[in-house]
């Protein structure tokens, strides 16, 4: 007899007994409880990490890889497409230009803020414990004014991209050295960490997906290998911002799933996986990309909503301002402009190589850049430089320096507006709630915004406790209703706005609260905020005392916006100087993380995101293509690692 004869014999013989059993008891007159019908429970499949895909989308560059690998593909995130009929209007997005740059009060701004870096250069002394000699742009620019570039070879070597097959679309590096007379226009389908959706050419939603897929479909077939036929076998995790446009994930979700044919998908968030990456269970995550800051709480992989700050600036901004400070001091290529994208690879890469953060580092050096352009010689220019090196990357913390008036600069994640196609959602579950619920938490929020310790715009303990924030919000205190757990999550509005509301609002109307909160936050999005400013109120949002001492004693930095020599220490040093005193006496230890384990910071969260392929518990947050196309948002809801 085989074994599964064996065990065939064995369960009759048990289900006999137990139809004996009921006999016995039904004799007796003994009433069972009734039991549901048994739900078989879906067998779950052994996922082969070589057959995951981890894709993470900068507004600069496109990491994708299979999760086994040990480095991903890493290319510009830019299309060029070919006009569909002839004498089309040129198009080409912008790289380091951007809106607010133009405005009467530009300029004034950007002379304020380099006052104000000068100052903080001058007042943090040396390791010697001496200050530094300020050095002015008029010393290096008599130098400079006299430079003339020696030629290296009469030919550059560097060549157009060759368009005359006449190609549809070209990518990452070909998109970026096509010729300006081609008639390609050129996309950059992802701007400050959300779709580059605008009024100009290309600029539709429509367009920018297909412009999403294109990219990526070409950068799977032709540097992982794999045939778009085969993507069906595949599974795809999806890094998203930590403040993310539900309606843009939506759509990119459904393109991969519904479009390019994955069989399944994991979104999660770019600060979560960056933990994960590191091998951090908690931490403080401040991404500093190319066009955006993103800061964020992470404990045990979830990220606390309170503490979520995206900042409108990032790495780009600082190579424009490096520009500036280059053309102050008579920088030698006077051809140099930003509407030029080849020149902005240049002006990057001379801000990579020269730019720095160590105080120590201090009067006037020489050094010497190439330039090499299409048709053209090759160059050898020579460049002496003083405090431009450490002035440009201090932009970060003091924005101001930037010169953007008029725009949005720091942004909160606010509540979803509602989909028609995800009924039960958390408006649903308010509304559904009982009266005296309602009245309760409304009763207990406006309690805990009323209390002396959480006023914002009153000036109640902010001084004492932020030094020099006495200019913006207060972060939660450690007892606020918006602090954590469900009751933060479910508020009529967004959750940080409890954490900016003045003192003596418990008596107001419900709509003269919200309306108020309204217009404190919208304030408060306006500011630009310093990155050292902006990570302090971002620990300060979370809960408790317990959690903020974990976030100060584990700043994780990630992203290519602050490889600077020296940015470790500088940013150890403003954090300790401007944390609230009651912390200085409780933390044991402030830590900032530039590079864990040795990795290159901008790829931590890529890697994250291939630890999270390879964990068991991330089974439950597949969502099947099946599903997707039966429940469509709603699995997102359901299935996300993250409060949809």
């Amino acid at each position: 007899m085989t074994q599964a004869e064996k065990e065939q014999d064995s369960g009759k013989e048990k289900e006999k007994e137990r139809d004996k059993e009921k006999e016995k008891e039904q004799q007796r007159g003994v009433k069972r409880p009734i039991a549901p019908a048994a739900i078989p429970e879906p067998a779950q499949e052994q996922i082969q990490s070589n057959f995951v895909i981890v894709i993470h989308p900068g507004s600069r560059t496109l990491r994708i890889g299979r999760a086994t690998d040990t480095l991903p593909v890493i290319i510009p995130h830019v299309i060029a497409r070919r006009h569909k009929q002839g004498g089309q209007t040129r198009y080409e997005d912008a790289w380091l230009l951007r809106e607010g740059l133009n405005k009467a009060e530009s300029s004034e701004q950007r002379q304020n803020g380099l006052k104000m870096v000068d100052q903080a250069i001058w007042s943090k002394k040396m390791s010697n414990g001496v200050r530094r000699t300020p050095v002015s742009a008029e010393q290096a620019r008599a130098y400079n004014c006299q430079i003339r570039p020696a030629v290296l070879d009469s030919s550059s070597r560097v060549k157009w991209t060759n368009t005359s097959h006449h190609p549809n679309y070209l990518v990452g590096e070909e998109a970026l050295y096509v010729n300006p007379s081609d008639c390609y226009n050129l996309h950059w389908p992802v701007v400050r960490g959300q779709l580059n959706v605008h009024s100009g050419s290309g600029g539709s939603l429509t367009a920018v997906l297909a412009d999403l897929e294109t990219l990526w479909s070409y950068v799977i077939q032709k540097h992982l290998e794999i045939p778009l036929k085969e993507l069906k076998y595949y599974r795809c995790i999806l890094l998203v911002p930590d403040i993310y446009n539900r309606q843009h994930v939506k759509e990119i979700v459904n393109m991969l799933l519904h479009n390019m044919g994955f069989s399944a998908i994991i979104v999660h968030q770019e600060s979560v996986c960056a933990t994960f990456g590191s091998g951090l269970s908690s931490a403080c995550v401040v991404d500093v990309g190319d066009q955006k800051t993103s800061i964020c709480c992470v404990e045990d992989g979830v990220s606390h909503r309170n503490s979520r700050l995206c900042l409108a600036y990032g790495g780009s901004d600082v190579t424009r301002i490096f520009f500036w400070l280059l053309q102050r001091a008579g920088f030698p290529y006077r051809d140099c402009q930003l509407t030029s994208r080849l020149d902005c690879q240049l002006l990057q890469h001379l801000k990579e190589t020269f730019c720095h953060l160590d105080q120590d580092i201090s009067g006037l050096q020489d050094h010497e850049f190439q330039t090499r352009f299409p048709e053209a010689p090759a160059l050898l220019y020579q460049i002496r430089l003083g405090d431009e090196k450490l002035q440009a990357p201090m932009g970060l913390f003091y924005p101001s320096t930037f010169g953007i008036v008029g725009q949005k600069m720091t942004s909160l994640q606010h509540r979803s507006q509602g989909n028609s196609e995800d009924p039960h959602d958390e408006h649903y579950l308010l509304s559904t709630q009982s009266k005296g619920d309602q009245s309760s938490k409304s009763a207990a929020e406006r309690k805990a915004v009323s209390r002396p310790g959480g006023g914002l715009d009153g000036e109640l303990g902010c001084q004492g406790r932020m030094g020099d924030m006495s200019d913006m919000p207060r972060g939660c205190g450690s007892g606020s209703a918006a602090g954590g757990g469900m009751l933060g999550e479910m508020e009529l509005g967004p959750t940080q706005g409890e954490c900016l509301m003045g003192p003596g609002e418990a008596e107001e109307p419900l709509s003269t609260h919200l309306s108020r909160k309204t217009a404190i936050i919208s304030q408060f999005e306006s500011k630009a905020l310093g990155l050292d400013k902006a990570i302090l109120h971002s620990i300060d949002c979370c809960a408790s005392d317990e959690t903020k001492r974990k976030m100060y004693s584990s700043i994780l930095v990630v992203g290519g916006g602050l490889m600077f020599h020296g940015a470790q220490e500088f940013l150890l040093h403003r954090i300790i100087n401007k944390m609230p005193p009651s912390f200085r006496r409780l933390v044991d230890n402030v830590e900032v993380i530039t590079r864990p384990k040795d990795m290159d910071p901008r790829l931590i969260s890529w890697k994250g995101g291939a630890v999270l392929a390879c964990l068991d518990t991330t089974q439950e947050m597949w969502i099947h293509q099946r599903e997707w196309q039966r429940f469509g948002v709603r699995m997102l809801r359901e299935r996300a690692a993250f409060v949809w």
